[in-house]
């Protein structure tokens, strides 16, 4: 299997974007925490990272409100994909919390998981992790850091649908 390898320089910053021939793999702020690169990466481009490069830019314009890029979770626990996915489900510019998320999974005590698996999210923005908040309403954590996820939040609300 080939894995091809972009680097997009975005608003937030560097997103390394990782796919195969037919689905994106990874879109993340950096690649150190991903132990299936142990894979021989081609760095150029395919139709899948030029889509997701184009799409991205329409997002960061404000002019793209839900992404249509075929995805694949290649690495994760069952639950952990069950998150991802449900994130998916979080409109644009809409927050919720890491307990919704776990009652949404009918797993409503694993909110504390649900946050980790948030911060294990391979694929940031398309699978919008940003939109988790704490239940108090303070942004909590962001793998990207708070002032990404804060930029991200801000660029949703000022774009309504």
């Amino acid at each position: 299997m080939n894995l091809y390898k972009v680097i997009y320089d975005s608003p937030v910053g560097l997103l390394y974007l990782i796919s195969n021939d037919q689905k994106l793999l990874l879109l993340k702020f950096d690649l150190n925490d991903n132990n299936f690169l142990n894979n021989k990466l081609i760095n150029k481009s395919n139709k899948i990272l030029e889509k997701t490069k184009k799409q991205l830019s329409e997002y960061f314009r404000g002019d793209r409100k839900k992404f249509d890029i075929p995805l694949d979770f290649i690495y994760g626990t069952n639950f952990q994909k069950k998150v991802w996915n449900q994130l998916r489900k979080i409109h644009y510019g809409n927050t919720t919390s890491y307990k919704y998320i776990a009652e949404k999974i009918n797993n409503p005590k694993s909110y504390r998981a649900v946050g980790n698996a948030n911060n294990k999210n391979p694929i940031s923005i398309i699978v919008p992790c940003h939109r988790i908040i704490s239940s108090s309403g303070d942004l909590a954590g962001y793998g990207g850091g708070l002032d990404k996820k804060k930029y991200l939040l801000t660029l949703e609300r000022s774009n309504p649908n």
